[in-house]
């Protein structure tokens, strides 16, 4: 028999929202500023320092490949470890590989030392990125779980936005080694906050592991259209620079600027709207509008295009970003969180490095106009998983 009081009672809890925020998730704020701003303190400057080091002038591709390579790997076994160890040891393990040989990156100035740095670095940030964000899934009620994720999202942001231009600009000021050092220290530092969060529990519901999560429609269709997505912002970010025309050094900044702001926007939105209505429709708005403001980059010798564009993609890419790892944590048990953060992270990281890799050769052959037309006539192509998860229905772990 149940009452009112009694919380198997559907009446009890009608119309009362969980509480979002708690010290946990404040906790878990703390240590994904950390690791945020270590890596992208770091992301412009390693490659120049490479380059000073006397590694020529590719050394900067290998520092950043070694980087992204490794984060990959790192992102596929990180949820074997989370399961025999559980969040916090892989979390603080990841926080500590990231912040302690930065530390050491100024005495290295050989380029083998260069890359073993950056190959660490690459395995500490796909550890606190994966095993991090298994465990903010379980910290966010299921019922706001959109809205759970956009303020993740606007968190994770701040430190790239403000991180990218800072590392570049303390570089002129102070030189290579105080930016090392800070960049090891903040990731250091941030480890203080993992033993307040929770562990891992035992998770109703059977293990999923990375393989069969690549073998799961379900959680791959909606990684591959966010993978086609994050294609283009490895462009933008890599190329827009290269294909404004000199003397728009300042658009381009604009540009790159309004393009992750947009998406920080577009994130806290979408994730209102898909607690409320679902995050199955919006896949395809946020397909066509990334796929819309790629195709203005094109004009690229318009300022007001290339703003327009960056805004128009910034906008879709946010959309997806939400609604993709919404759907995907939405499909697994929470013994499944660690996978769907690795899938949706390697989406992320490989379409970033694919799209700027294949960019680059494509962009050789027609001039950087074409290709970014060609580029969003490409990325058109996700609206057919995207089509096909919509009408296959929604697969709920609730």
């Amino acid at each position: 028999m149940t009452t009112s009081m009694d919380p198997r009672c559907p009446d009890a809890t009608a119309g009362v929202r969980p509480r979002l925020v708690t010290r946990a998730l404040l906790l878990r704020f703390v240590s994904m500023v950390g690791a945020s701003a270590s890596f992208f303190l770091l992301l412009p400057v390693v490659p120049r320092y490479a380059e000073a080091s006397g590694g020529g002038g590719g050394a900067p591709g290998v520092a950043t490949g070694t980087l992204m390579l490794a984060t990959v790997l790192g992102e596929l076994a990180t949820p074997r470890l989370v399961g025999r160890f559980g969040y916090r040891l892989v979390l603080g393990g990841g926080l500590f590989l990231l912040g302690a040989p930065a530390l050491v990156l100024p005495l290295s100035a050989g380029m083998a030392g260069i890359v073993v740095i950056c190959f660490l670095r690459g395995l500490g940030f796909a550890a606190a990125v994966v095993a991090g964000g298994a465990l903010t899934a379980s910290l966010i009620p299921a019922a706001r779980r959109g809205e759970g994720l956009a303020l993740v999202g606007i968190v994770a942001a701040v430190p790239s936005l403000c991180g990218l231009p800072l590392g570049v600009w303390l570089v002129a000021q102070v030189g290579y080694g105080p930016v090392a050092v800070a960049a090891g220290l903040v990731a250091l530092v941030s480890v203080a906050a993992v033993p307040g969060l929770p562990d891992r529990e035992v998770a109703a519901g059977p293990s999923v592991g990375v393989v069969a999560g690549l073998r799961d429609g379900a959680l791959l269709r909606p990684a591959a259209v966010f993978a086609t997505t994050a294609l283009a912002a490895g462009i933008i970010v890599t190329f827009l620079p290269l294909a404004v025309a000199a003397g728009s050094a300042g658009v381009v900044a604009v540009a790159l600027f309004v393009q992750p702001l947009a998406a920080v926007v577009a994130r806290w939105f979408a994730g209102r709207y898909g607690d409320r209505h679902g995050p199955a429709r919006l896949v395809l708005p946020g397909v066509l509008l990334s796929a819309a403001g790629t195709l203005g980059l094109a004009l690229t010798g318009s300022q007001l295009a290339v703003l327009a564009g960056a805004a128009v993609f910034g906008t879709g890419f946010g959309i997806a970003q939400n609604a993709t790892l919404t759907q995907m944590y939405a499909r697994v048990p929470a013994s499944g969180y660690g996978t769907v953060s690795a899938l949706w992270n390697v989406a992320y990281d490989a379409g970033m490095g694919v799209g700027a890799a294949g960019f680059g050769v494509l962009a050789g052959w027609t001039g950087y106009p074409a290709a970014f037309a060609l580029t969003a006539v490409l990325m058109l192509g996700a609206l057919v998983p995207a089509r096909r998860d919509r009408t296959a229905g929604p697969r709920t772990s609730d």
